[in-house]
């Protein structure tokens, strides 16, 4: 072994099919060795983790909306990668909105890399969008190093990145399979959420808008259902590799399952939200909990759950989509017209922990969902996810005994404002380590942000 750099060890470190006693060996940069507790070099720095403590892959979150540039008030690069460090999260991959412009053009993700100039924590990769009317640009964006592309099947929430429909689609998904290139949706067809919405009359949505029951009839699992219907078939017709984003509806799991198991070239995430909350417990105007598809039903919950245990849903990321308070309506507490997005890029880990544990869930089963799946899914395999040589030396020290509650100040979002205030979570992230070096430190940061952009890389 050559000269290191760094030697991380713990009597709890978790590598891909087991948790053991064991020293990470750094050199420059880069895993050089697992080797076991006591082979420790004489000439480097050392880095014991706690008594209580566990050594992971950092995590990486590949659904996070940044919104820079153009709605930097919103997020930005420098809040998120600060906040995803504290949280352990070494690797984040960017959304094609909320940004202006959204990352649809080649010229759009130009504008984009330039803002992150300087202020990324944490690596960044990007994805690419597919609007109507792009097909055109998705060779150019590919060719440019995005991971992949999303599309809306609904309305997206802003003007810039309209949804797609069915003939969009056939135009675009060929082109994807061409490229080897995966289409992540936001799986939610307009007609049944039209069709709810027109069930009530205008008279009584008004007067309930603050009851959570409203949004969540608004917003039915029908529409979720049929949308993943949609794209199963699309995506056994043209060949195209496609990506279910935030699901919620338990009701499509059968379907899920069938399509995977009959080669459909398919992955599934979820969110923490879905995992953590229920629709039953969510107070009138409790607009910070407003997200789409909704927090559903506690039985639909533990289904999800149990298609984690299972293997059909691969992975849970935050969906981090931030806004200003003010966007919320925390005053009127109008669930039908707040913003719909959760804050939670900070907190992914003791989310799950705390939740995982609950159910008898291992630390390698987290660190599958968190961190080494997540990382294949945008090629990044190789070199993130996971605790091998080789592997970035991308780690996370964090104490899954240690709980906490979480407050406003806590939080390093642009904005605090998030459903998890006041919840007691389990797992306290200690030290976050990007490449080998230290980036999160008990609550002190890097003065030099080290995180680089990560393209694609090109066939």
């Amino acid at each position: 072994m050559g000269q290191n750099d760094l030697v991380i060890r713990s009597r709890r470190v978790v590598l891909p099919d087991s948790v053991a006693s064991a020293s990470v060996h750094v050199v420059r940069g880069r895993i050089a060795a697992v080797a076991s507790f006591d082979e420790i070099p004489s000439d480097c720095e050392i880095v014991e983790a706690g008594q209580d403590s566990v050594v992971m892959p950092g995590l990486v979150d590949t659904h996070v909306h940044v919104n820079e540039p153009g709605r930097t008030e919103w997020e930005g690069f420098a809040t998120a990668t600060r906040a995803a460090a504290a949280g352990g999260v070494t690797a984040i991959v960017d959304m094609p909105l909320n940004s202006i412009p959204a990352t649809t053009t080649s010229a759009a993700l130009t504008a984009k890399l330039a803002a992150t100039n300087g202020k990324l924590a944490v690596d960044v990769g990007f994805w690419g969008g597919v609007v109507p009317g792009n097909t055109n640009e998705i060779a150019k964006l590919w060719d440019a190093g995005v991971v992949g592309f999303k599309c809306f099947l609904v309305h997206s929430g802003v003007d810039e990145f309209p949804n797609v429909s069915e003939s969009d689609l056939l135009q675009t998904m060929p082109e994807l399979a061409r490229l080897g290139a995966t289409l992540i949706v936001h799986a939610e067809l307009p007609g049944p959420i039209e069709s709810a919405c027109c069930a009530s009359t205008d008279a009584a949505a008004d007067a309930d808008a603050r009851n959570y029951d409203t949004f969540l009839r608004s917003r039915p699992r029908e529409a979720e259902n049929a949308a993943v219907e949609l794209m199963i078939r699309l995506s056994r017709e043209t060949g195209c590799r496609i990506h279910i984003v935030h699901h919620s509806s338990a009701d499509a799991l059968r379907m899920l399952r069938q399509a995977k198991a009959s080669g459909v070239p398919l992955t599934i995430e979820t969110c923490p939200h879905y995992l953590h909350f229920a629709a039953e417990d969510i107070r009138a105007g409790a607009t910070e909990f407003k997200c789409c598809p909704p927090v559903r039903e506690r039985a639909n919950r533990e289904q999800l759950w149990d298609a984690l245990r299972d293997g059909t849903i691969d992975m849970v990321v935050s969906d981090h989509s931030p806004c200003p308070p003010e966007l919320k309506l925390p005053v009127q507490g109008d669930f039908m017209k707040a913003w719909g997005g959760i804050s939670s890029l900070q907190l992914r880990l003791p989310i799950m922990w705390t939740e995982a544990r609950a159910r008898g869930f291992e630390l390698t089963q987290l660190a599958e969902w968190l961190c080494a799946a997540p990382a294949r899914q945008v090629g990044w395999g190789r070199q993130k996810g996971s605790i091998r040589v080789g592997s970035d030396a991308d780690l996370v020290i964090w104490n899954p005994d240690r709980q906490f509650r979480v407050a406003p100040e806590m939080i390093h979002h642009r904005h605090k404002l998030t459903p998890y205030a006041g919840e007691v979570l389990k797992g306290v992230v200690e030290k976050t380590f990007l490449r080998g070096q230290i980036v999160y430190d008990d609550g002190e940061f890097s003065l030099d942000p080290p995180g680089q952009i990560v393209l694609r890389e090109k066939d």
